[in-house]
């Protein structure tokens, strides 16, 4: 338990660790038999060792159960369990009958059901199908012998509430052989009281149509604190309608740990009457590897025996060892300990959310309640932020959704030891969920724990109000920039919204469209990373209907939203641009390399024609001409990359130096147009920086407003400029300076050394 548990290695072992890789293929069974110490570093390295794949490196981790002495206890119950098994079997027999009667004494008495029996089973739906399995058997006095063609006659029927968890009625249809028509969900309340909730009234109605039908009621499931919102049936009533039917009621939920309080809540004490509950400490006190509990009552044991409830093998019931084991451990007060640092946890959280504005809460019972779920909404802060009030309306309750689910998810990345996660109602919408009897135990969550939650929720709410509020804008700003930006309705997309630049070339065909479209908007993607801003830009979550959009994700209130879509404009419509230049200078470099090999060649043609034959001799012509030198007619060539064409070199010695001199002057400065202390996109007088490391759902590079505009002029200097351009290709390599002194320099060159220069 110390080399697996603690991550550490002695430096021997960590370094014969090394040779087993967690990526290796799967290898034959050894021959040889392989030492202790080798099997339990295999063991190590596969559990501590992380993944090497990209996909493991961006996966967040998530937090390890805290296993301390008392989860020692219920780790080493699996060993001995083990060593008991091979005992005789009169020792082995004597020691199991003593665990079991401890333990079932024991939780009977915690969580006060007097009388009753206990089944452990390791699925914690086992139990109800046991159970069950054994309201069959005593309803139907043949199924012993006559077996399923005794239901042929009467149709057994199980009742479950909507609020259920998910698949448990399908779950008990198939392991009992039950067909699904045996299985009636009970909506829960829509008029009074909670709507998580079994409407008892429209259970009572059902129940008589199935009598009057010539059907069995068997069995009702209730909850004590539904998986969901953690809210609790009516059980009283509901032991009154099954007393009256003669229908088994089966009681399980989180909020059955309470019974274990001194003061318990009326309505969880009414599941003390009931047939059976299902119990589930080891989550409830942050127990490992720790059995489930079904505690029932019934007089037969031959029927329990039937059902499985009990069993003749002594083996079996030891699965009760590693729950004895741990709850010696904890003692009595130590168990009621835990229990009741949970519920003060959720106590806590209810009052602390009380005083922060935009968040609605929802609990059952406002003195007692162990599950806590809050959501945003912005009806309640609509009228507090900038922007438009209206911007949440249209898709109201998806977006509020998606915003909900990033701020459980973000509350779950910043707190982890908060344990909160995502609620799905059908009709309330999503929720974040805080239910420490489940989590508190297992992460070690502690009050200070509960007060950082709400710091960072206090830092996330004004974010997300903003930007709800802000939505609507942004739609209007990238309409008004069409056709050049489309807006794109992404409900799943917790920001700003989605916005796509569509490019303006005309006489293309539609895949050729979709490329271009692709590469305008990633590389826009990436200049908007590069920005100075806190603002961040995505491509979007994995899975999105649009493809090739930029997804802004939140802001803040002082969010210009105008420049915002301006700059993406702005950039789009430069890249695009820059691109489209790109590909007309290719076409026209390559049409004036072959214009220029034409000159040249006529060029050298009209030289042999003025030179003659004998000068072009080697040893002849030098005679020649140093006896009678000729001037040579061949002129310099200079190629406009903006025109596309070959011009002379006379003209252009005598006329750029000026004007290149008067360009460089008449440059502004971009230093000159930055407002110190200010980032882009921010209204000034407006907010402050004080959100500035939450105003993103992720990583932002940052740029100055003016760098981001100098993207477009300075995307391709020489195509706007070709004079300075063509002055600087025709320059010879080996001449510096000044455009006075390389004017100078050329001058003083030989005719024919400046003809091979600027010819090339």
């Amino acid at each position: 338990m110390r080399i697996l548990g603690d991550g550490q290695m002695e430096p021997d072992a960590a370094t014969e660790s090394r040779r087993f890789s967690r990526t290796s293929m799967p290898g034959p069974l050894q021959g040889d038999g392989q030492d202790v110490t080798t099997i339990l570093h295999l063991v190590h390295h596969l559990i501590h060792d992380e993944e090497d794949d990209e996909e493991g490196k961006d996966r967040p981790s998530q937090p390890m159960q805290n296993v301390g002495e008392q989860g020692h206890m219920a780790l080493l119950g699996h060993s001995l369990a083990a060593y008991i098994s091979v005992l005789d079997r009169e020792r082995l027999r004597k020691l199991t009958t003593r665990i079991l009667s401890d333990t079932t004494l024991w939780l009977c008495r915690i969580f006060r059901y007097e009388n009753g029996s206990a089944y452990f089973h390791e699925d914690d739906r086992d139990g109800l199908v046991k159970v069950c399995r054994l309201a069959i058997n005593a309803r139907y006095e043949e199924y012993t012998t006559e077996g399923y063609a005794v239901l042929s006659s009467k149709q057994p029927m199980i009742y479950q509430s909507a609020s259920c968890r998910p698949g448990l009625g399908q779950h008990l249809c198939s392991q009992l052989g039950l067909p699904l028509s045996s299985l009636c969900t009970v909506p829960c309340n829509t008029i009074f009281g909670s709507q998580h909730q079994m409407d008892v009234a429209l259970l009572d109605k059902l129940i008589k149509e199935d009598i009057d039908a010539g059907k069995l009621p068997l069995l009702l499931i209730a909850n004590a604190g539904t998986p969901g919102a953690g809210h609790t049936d009516k059980l009283s009533r509901l032991k009154e309608l099954c007393d009256q039917h003669s229908i088994w009621l089966h009681v399980e939920g989180v909020n059955l740990a309470t019974l274990a309080l001194a003061q318990v809540t009326s309505a969880v004490m009414a599941a003390t009457r009931s047939d059976s509950m299902t119990l589930t400490p080891g989550r409830w006190l942050g127990l490992p590897a720790v059995t489930a509990v079904s505690l029932y009552r019934h007089e037969d044991p031959a029927l329990s025996l039937a059902a499985g409830l009990t069993s003749s093998q002594p083996v079996e019931k030891l699965r009760a060892l590693p729950l004895w084991l741990s709850l010696q451990y904890l003692g009595h007060n130590g168990i009621v300990q835990k229990i009741k640092h949970a519920a003060a946890l959720s106590q806590h959280l209810l009052l602390k959310l009380k005083s922060v504005a935009c968040v609605r809460t929802s609990v059952e019972d406002e003195q007692n309640s162990p599950v806590v779920l809050f959501k945003f909404s912005q009806e309640l802060c609509a009228g507090s932020s900038g922007g438009s009030v209206d911007g949440f309306c249209a898709g109201e309750k998806e977006v509020l959704d998606t915003f909900n689910r990033w701020l459980a998810e973000e509350l779950a990345h910043l707190v982890p030891c908060s344990g909160v996660d995502v609620l799905e109602h059908e009709d309330e919408g999503d929720w974040v969920r805080f239910s420490p009897l489940l989590t508190a135990a297992v992460l070690g969550t502690q009050q200070e724990d509960v007060d950082e939650l709400v710091q960072k929720l206090l830092e996330l709410v004004p974010m997300m109000s903003s930007t709800m509020s802000l939505r609507q804008d942004f739609r209007e700003e990238t309409h008004r920039r069409a056709p050049f930006l489309t807006y794109i309705e992404e409900l799943s997309w917790p920001g700003l919204g989605a916005v796509r630049y569509e490019s303006q070339a005309e006489g293309i065909d539609e895949s050729r469209r979709e490329q271009e479209l692709k590469k305008i908007n990633k590389a826009l993607l990436t200049k908007l990373q590069e920005l100075e801003t806190d603002i961040f830009f995505s491509s979007g979550p994995e899975f999105v209907t649009e493809e090739n959009c930029i997804f802004v994700g939140m802001v803040a209130d002082d969010v210009d939203v105008s420049e915002l879509v301006d700059t993406i404009s702005t950039l789009g419509r430069d890249i695009e641009e820059s691109g489209r230049l790109l590909e007309n200078m290719t076409e026209r470099v390559r049409k004036g390399i072959l214009e220029a090999e034409l000159q040249l060649q006529k060029a050298n043609e009209e030289k042999l024609m003025e030179e003659g034959m004998l000068r072009q001799l080697p040893l002849v012509g030098s005679v020649l001409n140093w006896f009678s030198p000729v001037g040579s007619s061949i002129k310099g060539r200079t190629f406009n990359l903006a025109a596309g064409s070959l011009d002379s070199t006379d003209v252009t010695y005598s006329t750029k130096v000026q004007a290149g001199r008067t360009s460089l002057q008449d440059t502004p400065t971009l230093s000159s147009k930055r407002v110190s202390g200010r980032k882009l996109f921010r209204r000034p007088g407006v907010g402050s920086d004080s959100m500035s490391e939450t105003s993103s759902i992720g990583p932002a590079d940052e740029t100055s407003r003016e760098e981001c505009t100098s993207v477009s002029t300075n995307l391709l200097p020489s195509m706007t400029q070709p004079d300075k351009l063509d002055h600087a290709a025709r320059r010879p390599p080996n001449v510096q300076g000044t455009p006075e002194q390389v004017e100078a320099e050329e001058e003083r060159q030989p005719e024919g050394q400046e003809v091979d220069l600027s010819g090339r």
